[in-house]
C-alpha cells in the first residue's frame, strides 16, 4: 500500500520515518494564499485537504497525506517570516504568553477523504531582546510558521506546552495513524517496517 507525502517537510519526513511508515514524497502545487476560511482550523483542514487531492488526482490508489500547521496568536495566523526582523516581531508576539498551534491532516485515495486538526498550545518564557536576537540569528525561524521549531533551538525558549508535541513539529503523529488505519494501512499490524 503507496503512501505518498504531499509534502516538502524535512520535519514530516522525519516523523513519518521516525514511526516506520514507508513513503515516497510528491510536493503538491497549491497557492496556500488562494485558500479562505472562517477560523484557523477550518484553513489547516482546507489547505491539507487541497495539498493532499493536488497529488491525489495523479495517483488514484495511492494513499495521499496532506498537511498544514499554523501559529495563532489573538486570533492571528502567523506565516513564515519573511525576514529576519519580521521573526523577531512574531517572537516578541509570542513572548511570555500562549498561542495556539493547529496542523491540519488529510488522507485521501481516490474520491474518499478523511481531514481533522490538531491543537496544541504552547507559552514561550519572557524572552529579552538578546535572546529573541540569539534565536533569529540562528537561521531557523525563516523556513518555519511563527518563526520557530520546538524541536530544534527554540526548545530552550518554550517554558510549557499542553497537547501534542509532533502536532507543533509539523504533524500530529497519533492522529494521523488512526486516519491511515481507516483507509486500511496496517501499520500496528505488521504493514510498516
Amino acid at each position: 500500500m503507496q503512501i505518498i507525502l504531499a509534502s516538502s517537510s524535512p520535519r514530516r519526513q522525519e516523523l513519518l520515518r521516525q514511526i516506520g511508515i514507508p513513503f515516497v514524497i510528491e510536493v503538491p502545487e497549491v497557492d496556500e494564499h488562494a485558500v479562505e476560511a472562517a477560523s484557523p482550523a477550518e484553513l489547516v483542514e482546507r489547505l491539507a485537504l487541497r495539498k493532499a487531492r493536488a497529488v491525489a488526482e495523479r495517483h488514484p490508489s495511492a494513499i495521499v497525506l496532506g498537511a498544514d500547521t499554523v501559529v495563532v496568536v489573538d486570533g492571528e495566523v502567523l506565516g513564515k517570516p519573511a525576514d529576519r526582523a519580521e521573526a523577531a516581531a512574531m517572537l516578541g508576539r509570542l513572548s511570555g504568553r500562549p498561542h495556539q498551534v493547529l496542523t491540519g491532516v488529510a488522507v485521501v485515495r481516490g474520491s474518499e477523504a478523511l481531514v481533522a486538526h490538531e491543537e496544541t498550545v504552547v507559552r514561550f518564557a519572557t524572552l529579552t531582546r538578546e535572546q529573541i536576537q540569539w534565536y533569529v540569528e540562528t537561521g531557523e525561524p525563516m523556513d518555519k510558521a511563527g518563526a520557530y521549531g520546538i524541536q530544534g533551538r527554540a526548545a530552550a525558549l518554550i517554558a510549557s506546552i499542553s497537547g501534542d508535541y509532533y502536532n507543533v513539529v509539523g504533524l500530529p503523529l497519533h492522529r494521523t495513524v488512526q486516519m491511515l488505519a481507516q483507509f486500511g494501512y496496517p501499520i500496528f499490524t505488521g504493514g510498516a517496517r
